[in-house]
Order: structure tokens, then C-alpha cells, then sequence
């Protein structure tokens, strides 16, 4: 062991910083043998690190990541405890809430997955979105946000971020280049961009969007929770990806949580010591659904994604919908630039009823029996809700919209749910003159 090494409980620096619990805090995840992998493989083996986890004298080892329980960590000796104290938040495990191998495999894997440096975790997607903004931002500073952003974000724009003096101004998402320019202040810190929007499924340029504002000096935060595996926000120079893992990622319903992927170590260590600082880490048993979801994302989504296109475009043949609202159809008027930014398609879009009475909508919507009515979306049951249109979305306003997640159903059994509805919907109703 050389001389010049620091020694820590009998381990040479070099060797503790190539454990992967520190590598990725440290340096960022740096595992390029699985970066070079194809994406279907990265979601099965990144953060694949079962030689860690285990104290077996023969090495063997289990294939997941066991879940760790702990709020309390102890130290061999006051040097490693030094160690960990000497950069909080970045030298791996020091007390439960700045995690644990468990949390630690799922962010590296989806930084990889994302094309960042490094990821952090959160108790919800809301926290991830929340965070992250307030990570680049502080008392008189102004924020640009897509009009079209989740709902509970905006929330928290108008009642918390006002508060704190941060100015927000909100945008269409189809925004051009010269008139978004046209709002970019000289205290523009950070400009939030969700594409495409999960009510009206417009689509944002964000090539276009980055350029103006790191032109500006902001920061972008994508929100990527639609086009998680399908679109890259990292290669279009976004700083900032979050993700609702609660829905794609974790696939089945049953959890909620947030992942933050960063693109390089200044703008990770900002985000992860907000994270930190708000107390929003997720419990261990969800970072180990959730990275149990991720490993099958892949197929999962592929099918999801199938039945919606067909789904999709079966309801533009019907006569009772007004419009169908999915990125990857043609009649989409945006159609050429999601060509241009996505990979594939995704579970989750909408469609504009003609004009139907409420009651003969309701009367619809209740009736299916493949369909539950809820909010959120991407796990293996399909959902339906109503929805609201803005009037900036597709033109002026016509009937009811509502909002569909397809699951891992046969899609015929639920374009003949579907069907049964919209008969239902015709005999409860005339269509409005």
C-alpha cells in the first residue's frame, strides 16, 4: 500500500472511493460499461452491484439490492466518522435520511438511464419538482414555467415560492423562440419545462427553450415522468430531469416517490443538498419497488405504449370524439417534433368528446368496467378520468376531455369496454346543437 495513500479503518482512500455507495457521490456514476449498454440492458444491469451485497466468505450473493431499514448508521471508528462528516450528503451513508445502499442503486440507475452525472431520491414526485427548482433559486429571483406543468407544482408556485419572493411567470408550452425570449428577465434563474403536457399533451421545443435560457443564464428542470426511457432531456442540455416514478417507473401503483437526475457534479450537489436540507428523502421499501419497476420499465412499456397508439387511433375513427390528443399520431400538429425528440411513445393521452351533456359523460365513464376511475397513470391497470382543457390547447374548446393510462390489458377488451360506453354515452344524451 503506498505510503501517500490516506488510510481510513485500514482501507486505503483509492479503494473506498471506487465502492460504488461512493463513487457515485463522489465522481458521479461512472460505470461506462453499462453507459455503452442498449437501453433494455441498462434498466436490467445498471447499479448492478451484488458483490456489495453480501458478506458471504464464499462471495455468494443475492440479484437485488436487499432493502436497508435504518435512520441510525454506526462507524467502525471515530476516523470513519470524520470521513463522513467531511462533505454531509456526499461520502455515502452518515444518518438514514441521506440514504442507504438501497436508495443509492436506484439513483445510479437512473442516472445512467438518464444520461446524468448523478441522481438523488425523493418521497414524491412533487418533492423532485419542488427541490429542484428551489435549489436554483432564492428571494427576488424569477422562474419561467410551462403553463401546462402538473398541477400540484403550480400549487406550489403560487402559495410557497410567492412567500419567498420568487417570481413566476408562466408560458404555453408551444411558446416560439422570439416570444419566449421576449420573457426572459434579468433575474431569470431557472425555467421549468414539462413536455408534452399530461392534460393537453402539448408538446415544448426544448432544444429551443435550453438555448435561450442558458443564453440567460437559467438553469432548465425537465419534468420527464411521460417520456421516461423514450426522451433524453440530458442531450438536449437540460441541467435538471426529474421523474414521478410513482407512475412509469414504479409500474404498478403502489408507491410514491421522486427521482432528480443531474448532469453535472456542481448542479447535483445543489440539488442533493436541497433534498437534504427539505428533509424529503423516500422510504427504503419504495426505492426497492421502484427499482424492481425500472428493471421491467422496458417491456412494460413497449406493450403500454402499443395498445395506446392503437387505442388512440381507433378513437379517431369514432364518431362521437372530437379530437384524439397523442404526440405519436399524425393528426397530432405537433407531430413532427416529437418525431424529432422521442425514442418511442408512451401509456398516458387524452381525447375531446364531442358536446355531450356532464350527466351523459358521467353516465359513460361509470359504466366502463376495465377502466378505474383515478388520477395518476403508467401502472399495469388502465385508468380514465375528466379532465380540463385550456383554452391555448388545439383551438377553442368543444366537448368534455378525458384522459386515458392504458395498462397491460388486451386493447381490444378495452376498445370494447370503451365501445359499451360510448353507447351508453349516445342513449343518455343528444349531442348539443
Amino acid at each position: 500500500m503506498a505510503e501517500n495513500r490516506n488510510i481510513i479503518d485500514g482501507v486505503d482512500e483509492e479503494t473506498i472511493l471506487e465502492h460504488p455507495n461512493i463513487k457515485m457521490h463522489r465522481r458521479g456514476v461512472v460505470d461506462d460499461e453499462v453507459k455503452s449498454l442498449r437501453r433494455d440492458t441498462q434498466m436490467v444491469r445498471a447499479a448492478f452491484h451484488n458483490e456489495t451485497w453480501t458478506t458471504d466468505p464464499l462471495g455468494r450473493s443475492v440479484l437485488n439490492v436487499p432493502v436497508y431499514h435504518n435512520s441510525t448508521v454506526t462507524f467502525k471508528s471515530v476516523a470513519s466518522l470524520d470521513y463522513s462528516m467531511s462533505d454531509i450528503a456526499f461520502t455515502g451513508m452518515l444518518y438514514g435520511i441521506h440514504g442507504n445502499p438501497t436508495s443509492f442503486a436506484l439513483e445510479e440507475a437512473f442516472a445512467i438511464i438518464e444520461g446524468g452525472y448523478s441522481a438523488v431520491a425523493t418521497s414524491s414526485g412533487l418533492a423532485s419538482n419542488n427541490a429542484a427548482l428551489m435549489a436554483f433559486v432564492e428571494a427576488g429571483d424569477h422562474i419561467l414555467m410551462t403553463d401546462g406543468a402538473y398541477y400540484p407544482t403550480k400549487l406550489f408556485s403560487k402559495r410557497i415560492l410567492k412567500k419567498f419572493c420568487v417570481e413566476v411567470t408562466y408560458y404555453p408550452p408551444d411558446i416560439s423562440a422570439r416570444e419566449f425570449a421576449k420573457l426572459i428577465q434579468a433575474n431569470t434563474k431557472a425555467v421549468y419545462v414539462e413536455t408534452p403536457t399530461s392534460n393537453s399533451f402539448v408538446l415544448s421545443d426544448v432544444a429551443m427553450i435550453v438555448q435561450s435560457a442558458h443564453e440567460a443564464g437559467a438553469v432548465v428542470v425537465c419534468d420527464n415522468s411521460w417520456g421516461g426511457s423514450i426522451f433524453k432531456p440530458h442531450d438536449l442540455g437540460c441541467d435538471v430531469v426529474t421523474n414521478a416514478a410513482s407512475k412509469l417507473i414504479g409500474g404498478h401503483s403502489d408507491l410514491i416517490l421522486g427521482l432528480i437526475s443531474a448532469k453535472d457534479e456542481q448542479t447535483y450537489r445543489k440539488v442533493k443538498e436541497m433534498v437534504t436540507d427539505l428533509g424529503c428523502p423516500p422510504g427504503p421499501d419504495d426505492c426497492y419497488n421502484a427499482l424492481r419497476g425500472l428493471r421491467t420499465l422496458g417491456i412494460r412499456m413497449k406493450h403500454q405504449a402499443e395498445s395506446a397508439l392503437r387505442i388512440a387511433e381507433w378513437l379517431e375513427s369514432r364518431t362521437e370524439v372530437a379530437r384524439v390528443m397523442h404526440p405519436a399520431l399524425k393528426s397530432h400538429p405537433q407531430n413532427e417534433l416529437f418525431r424529432r425528440d422521442f425514442s418511442g411513445s408512451s401509456v398516458l393521452f387524452g381525447f375531446q368528446l364531442r358536446s355531450f351533456e356532464h350527466a351523459a359523460v358521467v353516465s359513460m365513464v361509470e359504466s366502463l368496467k376495465l377502466f378505474s376511475l383515478g388520477f395518476s397513470w403508467g401502472g399495469l391497470n388502465s385508468l380514465i378520468s375528466i379532465t380540463e382543457l385550456p383554452n391555448w390547447d388545439y383551438g377553442a374548446e368543444l366537448g368534455e376531455t378525458l384522459r386515458l393510462s392504458i395498462g397491460l390489458e388486451d386493447p381490444l377488451d378495452l376498445m370494447e369496454d370503451l365501445d359499451k360506453g360510448f353507447q351508453i354515452l349516445c342513449s343518455h344524451s343528444t349531442v348539443a346543437s
